[in-house]
């Protein structure tokens, strides 16, 4: 059975470039939105609310909130059946912002251990199976980790390190 997929959440923005949002996800994964694609295809150009956010100053005000984009610039009055009114500040479904970005390599290759253990594995002249067989896993575990495809608890990542491969395992923070 597969683990169930989380919702996808921005947890932060990395930078903002033009209209260009690069963002974090709760998934661990680095994305890029391109919110000029964006805005014509949703044709904000022709929404006298929405097309504000097609100025660069106004666009650049966007923020984090509760997992997703938010203009707190952007504000409508919303009033409920009840009569209740209130000020709703514009944000968009994080699941569709998620969707409509590409991958951003470049961050998140920094983060991609399995490439710098299929290196290590190649030069030392190992199999995926060997190395599997050293640090008491499977061949199978060792691809998709290697294909980035698979979670890898710190123990796991020192068994296959510092056993299966003989090196010291370096962690750091900077």
């Amino acid at each position: 059975m597969r683990k169930p997929l989380k919702i996808p959440r921005i947890i932060k923005i990395n930078q903002i470039s033009g209209f260009q949002v690069f963002c974090a996800f709760n998934n661990g994964e680095h994305r890029i939105i391109d919110f000029k694609q964006l805005f014509e295809k949703w044709n904000y150009q022709s929404d006298d609310f929405r097309s504000k956010l097609l100025d660069q100053e106004e666009f650049s005000k966007v923020r984090v909130n509760e997992g997703t984009l938010q203009w707190p610039n952007l504000t409508q009055k919303l009033k409920l059946s009840n009569g209740l009114e209130f000020d709703a500040m514009f944000d968009l479904d994080p699941v569709v912002l998620y969707e409509e970005s590409i991958s951003d390599e470049e961050r998140n290759k920094m983060y991609q251990i399995g490439d710098l253990i299929k290196n290590a594995r190649i030069e030392a002249g190992l199999t995926q199976t060997e190395l599997a067989k050293r640090s008491g896993t499977t061949k199978n575990y060792i691809s998709r980790i290697e294909n980035n495809r698979s979670d890898l608890e710190v123990g796991t990542l020192i068994k296959i390190i510092e056993i299966g491969l003989g090196k010291k395992l370096k962690i750091g923070i900077g």
